[in-house]
């Protein structure tokens, strides 16, 4: 019991101090609220669909949700909002290789290094969750028929456009949503993006466009345009490896 006591009262510390942190220096695209002040174990999130990318527009909810032993065990990561998403079950649950437990799965497919350990934490989580909206992963897909859709989208080059007319048919849905909560959605770039110190990823984010299939000819040497959409220009190309 004495056991239990202590993995509340640590959780409920690092969770306090997470929220300080993503309130001081917030994720852009990304408003966390506590659904209870009471309980630091369920948060709400509001995400922002990335400007020039499918979900521009869009105003999804989702909820986290802890364990009492976070951050030795991951939380889960549920849309409340309809998504339509290889990678999103249909009650909105998310499958990610990093809210999975470290445990060795050969079968999944997943390395444990890829899986959920300590050293993460929510801001590692909300990056995660936007770049798989924007680069799904069909290798084992939670939403078989959206996978199969995205992956003709894809193959197509973008000519066949069913999969990004149903995520524009709910991106416009989600505006009643916002407009219920007295929510401006940010479109511009400038209004996305907050200053945070939040480092650029270097994931080729570049799918993250939408104009990546617009082109007549893909010329594969534009694959670092556009990689950190919310930096300076001088912060771009700049690794520390």
């Amino acid at each position: 019991m004495a056991q239990h006591g202590h993995h509340v009262a640590s959780s409920q510390k690092a969770l306090m101090l997470e929220m300080k942190s993503l309130q001081d220096e917030p994720v852009e695209g990304f408003k966390i609220t506590l659904v209870d002040e009471s309980d630091m174990y369920n948060w709400e999130v509001a995400i922002f669909g990335p400007p020039n990318t499918h979900y521009e527009g869009g105003y999804f909810k989702a909820r986290i949700k802890f364990p009492v032993d976070y951050p030795y065990s991951p939380p889960a990561f549920r849309f409340l909002t309809k998504m339509w998403h290889p990678n999103i079950y249909e009650n909105g649950d998310v499958c990610i290789s990093i809210l999975h437990p470290p445990v060795d799965d050969p079968q999944s497919g997943e390395l444990p290094s890829e899986r959920w350990n300590p050293t993460q934490n929510v801001r590692t989580i909300l990056l995660s969750v936007i770049s798989l909206l924007n680069e799904p992963n069909t290798f084992s897909p939670a939403n078989v028929d959206a996978s199969v859709m995205y992956r003709k989208w894809r193959d197509s080059k973008g000519k066949d456009r069913e999969y990004i007319e149903i995520i524009r048919k709910q991106v416009l849905a989600t505006k009643a949503d916002a407009e219920r909560d007295g929510v401006k959605v940010p479109i511009t770039l400038d209004e996305y993006c907050v200053r945070t110190q939040v480092p650029p990823t270097d994931d080729g984010s570049n799918l993250l466009y939408d104009d990546y299939y617009d082109d007549e000819e893909l010329d594969g040497d534009d694959e670092d345009d556009n990689e950190d959409f919310c930096y300076d220009e001088d912060d771009s190309g700049t690794e520390d490896s």
